[in-house]
């Protein structure tokens, strides 16, 4: 299974300007995150300080026990190892074909013979869609292909941890569903911890078990999916609805004066030119058929469900609508406060279905 990786008052700077500040979270080993933010929140730059190419100025970053701020180059060297990361242009070598792309990694930093690194490059292009592509160059394929070469090569090493800088940048709604699926579906089989930076609010809505945003420097919320997609947070709302009325502006957030006038326009029944309302608890991508089911969904629910009591009434609703029968009888919907869950954690304050049904 994936490691944890836990993050407490992380700050980071560059210069006189702050980047942000006092980023707490937690990634849940073996589950699929997401990072949101409107551009320049410094997404790309946290995924740098988690891995350690970049060292911030306060805080802890632990990956399985070990702080990548603060360790030295051999440990952090050893630390790496843990992970593979998807960079946004897939970051290969253009005068090589795709199977010494993924090689490369095996023949850097391990002694296996080429016979063994050959049965695994091979097994991570099946893995990935690009079986019998091993001979074609960079040049020669489509962006798509080029993407899940990538994470092909970021898989090699076996990783714990799998970092996704915009995977979906440059490629059509088409291509961004096949690279969404592909990473629920190595998460089934693997059980890797997945942490995604994206923009795109269909990713954000169907494929982590965790959302966090970023704005105005701070980390404004982190959690469960159907937490963050039943919140009432005006920058979470605003943010996965696609719409221009809310706090987030142009180039910088807006003032109260700005968010006012629009609000009266909006009340007066204008446009805001923004897609249809989709909020609300959407259903998430599935594993493909045949693939193992994913263990980080049930550790998701578990915790979920352990903190259904502290959240509003609204979201209590939202929560318990969106779950399957077989989920409300497990978990003791309606049944009286006080039921286990399958880990054994205690799950209280569950609505009786009268309740969310009335």
């Amino acid at each position: 299974m994936g490691v944890e990786v836990v993050v407490e008052g992380l700050t980071k700077s560059f210069g006189r300007q702050n980047i942000w500040r006092d980023v707490t979270l937690t990634l849940p080993p073996g589950e699929v995150s997401v990072l949101l933010g409107p551009s320049g929140t410094g997404k790309s730059v946290f995924l740098k300080s988690v891995i350690g190419l970049l060292r911030p100025e306060r805080g802890r970053c632990l990956v399985d026990g070990t702080d990548v701020v603060t360790c030295g180059e051999h440990q952090l060297y050893e630390t790496r190892k843990l992970f593979g990361v998807l960079f946004q242009d897939g970051a290969l070598f253009g005068s090589m074909n795709l199977y010494d792309n993924v090689a490369f990694p095996l023949r850097e930093h391990t002694k296996k013979s080429e016979t063994e690194i050959r049965r695994i490059v091979l097994e991570k292009l099946e893995m990935t869609g690009l079986a019998g592509a091993e001979k074609k160059l960079p040049g020669e394929i489509s962006g798509g292909m080029r993407k899940r070469a990538g994470l092909a090569r970021a898989l090699v090493l076996d990783p714990q941890i799998i970092l996704c800088d915009e995977p979906d940048s440059g490629l059509d709604p088409v291509r961004t569903a096949y690279l969404s699926q592909l990473l629920i579906d190595l998460n089934a089989q693997i059980d890797a911890t997945i942490l995604i930076v994206t923009h795109n609010i269909n990713v954000a809505r169907t494929v982590p078990d965790n959302i966090g945003m970023l704005f105005r420097k701070e980390l404004v919320m982190f959690g469960p999916r159907e937490v963050l997609l039943s919140s009432e947070e005006p920058v979470v709302e605003q943010f996965l609805n696609g719409r221009r009325l809310g706090p987030i502006g142009m180039s910088e957030e807006k003032d109260q004066a700005q968010i006012a006038e629009e609000q009266a326009h909006a009340d007066a029944g204008h446009h805001d030119g923004s897609t249809e309302d989709v909020r609300g608890i959407v259903p998430q991508l599935q594993p493909t058929p045949g693939l193992p089911e994913r263990a980080g969904v049930r550790r998701r629910m578990d915790r979920v469900m352990r903190i259904l009591h502290t959240l509003p009434q609204t979201a209590q609703r939202g929560i318990i609508e969106s779950m399957s029968e077989a989920d409300r009888a497990f978990y003791g919907v309606g049944a009286p406060a006080g039921r286990h869950g399958r880990d054994g954690n205690r799950v209280t304050g569950t609505l009786p279905l009268s309740e969310w049904r009335g």
